[in-house]
């Protein structure tokens, strides 16, 4: 079951709620007591296991450089070489 979180649009009380997905959602604010209260929209949070048993190649890497790979270093440009003395 999962977590809600609250706001009082009077008050700006902030709670959480355990409930079921198939609750309705609460309304009546527990500190001032008005019909004020509104569920947060939450993004949900990653969930990452840690401990034996579980390794970092088991999740998704970010696009972009290799997990620990730094961007290569900007190096300055060089001068073209001068051009090959014809042969005689």
């Amino acid at each position: 079951m999962p977590t809600y979180e609250y706001v009082c649009t009077k008050c700006g009380h902030e709670m959480e709620a355990f409930q079921s997905m198939k609750d309705e959602p609460l309304t009546r604010c527990p500190a001032c007591r008005k019909a004020a209260l509104k569920r947060k929209v939450g993004g949900g949070a990653g969930l990452i296991f840690k401990g034996t048993g579980f390794y970092i190649t088991d999740y998704k890497k970010k696009s972009g450089t290799p997990d620990g790979a730094k961007a290569p270093a900007k190096t300055p440009p060089t001068k073209p070489a001068a051009p090959a003395a014809a042969a005689k």
